[in-house]
């Protein structure tokens, strides 16, 4: 992990008390690094991330609450960063299908801000951007794949260790659209304006500090229904299938790429958990049944921009950095049961856990 004993700007991280962002600012205060959270508070759980953060590190981690739309208080956070991750965005489909403008002004001209910021102010920090996916659309036609069991393979045998980075983009739904648009921009400003930029591809990330909901945090949401006796709807048929990477994984994967930075520099990286943490969304069902009793659900049409089977290539990201998953999906699946089993129990109200 980086050295700052020489150098005490703090660590910024946009949408720091988010899932990702709050686990990311977790490790780096444990290991004594000063974090800079710029967050607006607005999504459900983030307050309770950011006063859980709060109460663990005190003043190692401070907190500005802002919007990454307003390019003076992105400045104001940047200007003495050591380092910029990049995490705050609007992060569902459905949400960008209701409101595009929204979802363009914070996923895209929200990262052009940071990017302008560190480009005027900082331009020798490092800034490490989180995309999606689903910057790759669709991918597979309905003839690419086949089904086997209750899961979607690719009838290509060149897919065997999953979508690479030479993937061609295909944004599909505005999401896709605003995101892509992030991700580009945040490798161009690394080759044109020579910006130490990397942008990380990521596939499905749970674990601890997660508030699932049907749009986003899929697999914490699946385990919430279940606790709750809630029935799930699943839109498609339950065969599509994700890889699936633990929270605590993503973090060591996004510092190895931090620290490795002056080789990573200017490069893209897809990151999940690869084809040994796939899953489908009846797998992942028959999982949670072994820990939580019969789950009922029903099914729904497809969504938008969902795509029937996407396994990330990891393998670039291991041979730049040397990283690797060390969690498996069932050893992580039962970390994050248990931590939603205690606030289940201690706070049974369904808004608490919203």
């Amino acid at each position: 992990m980086m050295d700052t004993s020489s150098n005490q700007a703090p660590i910024v991280i946009t949408g720091g008390c988010g899932f990702i962002g709050c686990n990311l600012a977790d490790r780096l205060a444990s290991h004594g690094h000063a974090v800079l959270i710029l967050d607006n508070l607005v999504r459900a759980g983030v307050r309770e991330n950011a006063q859980w953060l709060k109460a663990r590190h005190g003043d190692r981690i401070m907190i500005t609450v802002g919007d990454v739309r307003d390019p003076i208080t992105v400045i104001d956070t940047v200007k003495h960063a050591q380092a910029v991750l990049h995490l705050a965005a609007q992060v569902a489909v459905t949400s960008s299908l209701d409101s595009p403008v929204d979802d363009f002004e914070i996923n895209a001209r929200g990262t052009l801000n940071v990017l302008e910021a560190a480009r005027l102010h900082n331009p020798s920090a490092p800034v490490l951007f989180a995309s999606t996916n689903k910057v790759y659309g669709r991918l597979i036609g309905d003839d690419g794949i086949t089904r086997a069991g209750r899961r979607y393979q690719p009838t290509s045998p060149a897919l065997a260790r999953g979508i690479a980075e030479s993937t061609p983009l295909d944004l599909y739904s505005p999401y896709g659209c605003s995101k892509g648009a992030a991700d580009q921009y945040v490798h161009d400003y690394g080759r044109v304006y020579g910006l130490k930029t990397a942008v990380l591809r990521m596939s499905c990330i749970y674990g601890p500090r997660q508030f699932g909901n049907e749009d986003q945090g899929w697999i914490a949401h699946f385990l919430l229904s279940a606790l709750r006796r809630a029935p799930l709807t699943i839109y498609g048929d339950g065969c599509q299938v994700r890889d699936a990477l633990y929270v605590a994984d993503a973090v060591e994967a996004w510092l190895a790429v931090l620290d490795t930075i002056d080789t990573t520099r200017g490069k893209v990286f897809n990151l999940g958990g690869g084809p040994s943490n796939a899953i489908s969304l009846l797998e992942l069902i028959d999982q949670i049944e072994t820990l939580s009793g019969p789950v009922q659900f029903s099914f729904a049409d497809w969504r938008p921009g969902d795509q029937p089977w996407y396994v990330t290539d990891i393998s670039a990201l291991t041979e730049a950095t040397g990283w690797r998953p060390r969690t498996s999906f069932a050893d992580g699946l039962r970390e994050l049961h248990g931590w939603l089993a205690t606030r289940f129990s201690e706070r049974p109200d369904q808004e608490a856990l919203a």
